[in-house]
């Protein structure tokens, strides 16, 4: 392949020997249960207390779970899915412009996961953007299509007020007060994956994302209606199926840590088909870097992981590769 970006307009007819995995870590997705029951919480209801305890039964048992009337406008929703389809759909000269593969740059449009470490690469193109404080980041979006900056930008302070909500039933879930994960994360960051998966020729042959966790505090994902979600349960790949104006929601890293393990940050992934493209938007809230993440011990229990700062993650977190041993193992307490 010449590009540097799998979106060129033109299809795919083949699979690059790059994006084969070997045999033993494919995705096997004639094993995968299609109709499993992740949980659908209605965060409309009037009854706190039980979306409450909805939401702990999810954090305990899934480490994911699907969000409805969750208040963010389906005109948002909408709105981000297509612009973010009219984006990769750009001739190609053009998003090349925003084209990088430095991780440390707070806009870019990459491919994969990290090109520079990967020996196989994953059936991905992505558009990294940093999103909060939004005056401070806004000015380096892309300016095409015409209207991306508006578009997006009002879509993000929606999902930011979206997880706020979220972390608060969280927080109360865990028996705390419910702006305690809040203030225990300081002043959180925002980042935003815009993700493209075109049609692949042999999609049983690679991966749009390998498994993974998420190093941050949770995920809030719009997925479109395109499948490709999935997340193991014991030992099964569960597909997360599109719910019309859901989103989904999963915990990271750093929720297990500060739940000292009753909460699970579960590995998921992203498999790709050979028939549609597929657009997910992940919006990522993050500890602020100097916030110092101390699990909370509860009946007298001792805590599973040692203080870290989330900088110390962070950093480990991306110099390994995506699919490697979960990065919190790292950080347990000696027994």
């Amino acid at each position: 392949m010449d590009s540097k970006v799998l979106s060129t307009g033109i299809p795919h007819k083949d699979l690059p020997i790059n994006y084969i995995r070997p045999e033993s870590d494919r995705p096997r997705l004639s094993e995968v249960v299609v109709s499993a029951d992740i949980p659908i919480i209605d965060l409309s209801s009037a009854d706190r207390p039980h979306i409450i305890r909805q939401v702990g039964d999810a954090c305990r048992t899934h480490g994911f779970f699907q969000v409805v009337n969750h208040g963010v406008a389906a005109e948002s929703t909408e709105g981000m899915l297509e612009i973010a389809r009219e984006f990769f759909h750009l001739p190609l000269d053009v998003k090349l412009k925003f084209y990088s593969d430095d991780p440390s740059k707070t806009m870019r449009l990459s491919t994969s996961f990290n090109v520079k470490k990967e020996t196989v690469h994953n059936w991905r193109d992505y558009l990294r953007l940093h999103c909060y404080p939004l005056e401070k980041f806004v000015q380096d979006w892309p300016c095409v299509p015409s209207s991306f900056k508006e578009v997006v930008s009002k879509y993000c302070k929606e999902a930011r007020e979206l997880g706020f909500r979220i972390l608060e039933l969280i927080s109360e879930s865990l028996g705390l007060e419910k702006k305690y994960i809040e203030k225990a994360l300081g002043e959180q960051e925002q980042h935003m994956a815009v993700n493209y998966y075109p049609p692949c020729p042999q999609p049983e042959l690679t991966y749009g994302l390998p498994g993974h966790t998420d190093p941050n505090a949770i995920t809030i994902l719009l997925q479109g209606q395109v499948s490709g979600l999935q997340v193991l349960l014991g030992d099964k790949w569960v597909a997360v199926n599109p719910v019309t104006n859901a989103f989904v929601v999963n915990i990271g890293d750093q929720i297990q840590a500060l739940s000292n393990g009753r909460y699970k940050s579960v590995w998921h992934r992203a498999c790709v088909n050979s028939e549609k493209e597929r657009i997910s938007v992940a919006s990522f809230l993050c500890p602020e870097n100097c916030a110092t993440i101390s699990p909370v011990t509860q009946d007298g229990s001792t805590p599973i992981y040692r203080d870290f700062t989330y900088a110390e993650y962070y950093k480990k977190f991306w110099s390994r590769n995506l699919d490697q041993e979960h990065c919190l193992e790292l950080f347990k307490n000696q027994a």
